[in-house]
């Protein structure tokens, strides 16, 4: 299993940091050749389900991932969302959390454990590898400034 965690401080509130983070839609728009959203529910309960489906042209698979916790940020407490990996080639969980910073901002933690199918253990520092710069790049462009009025978001 390959484990990572990312950690960026933002200049928004917790609130807003928290909202960035678990706007699915806005992951696929981060993360190459990704689709995210909701696939059951509306992505904002326990139990609901949003899937990740990567591909190159016809070739691709789905990362469906339930949400088992979702405790949204409030004065005195950090938000979490935990969502366990349920499909047949991506398996495991990943956490975020928003933390309000004493000096304003907010912090944000993504913890992922993850297993690919067909991927041996030797290769997991590889994979934690990949994954930390891509979604590290997701996270920055999550918790970055929103594109000038007039101009389309990539």
């Amino acid at each position: 299993m390959a484990v990572f965690l990312l950690s960026r401080r933002s200049r928004l509130g917790p609130v807003d940091t928290w909202e960035r983070l678990t706007d699915w839609s806005r992951h696929g728009e981060r993360i190459p050749f990704t689709d995210v959203g909701p696939a059951r529910g509306t992505g904002r309960a326990v139990g609901d389900v949003v899937l990740a489906r990567t591909a190159l042209g016809p070739v691709g698979f789905d990362d469906p991932m339930e949400i088992v916790v979702l405790t949204p940020p409030t004065r005195g407490r950090e938000g979490l969302c935990r969502l366990e990996k349920r499909g047949r080639i991506v398996r495991g969980w990943a956490e975020l959390r928003v933390c309000a910073e004493a000096e304003g901002g907010a912090e944000a933690l993504w913890v992922e454990e993850i297993r690919v199918r067909g991927v041996p253990a030797a290769l997991d520092p590889l994979v934690a590898r990949v994954a930390r710069l891509v979604f590290g790049r997701a996270l920055d462009g999550l918790l970055g400034p929103e594109p000038a009025a007039g101009h389309a978001r990539r």
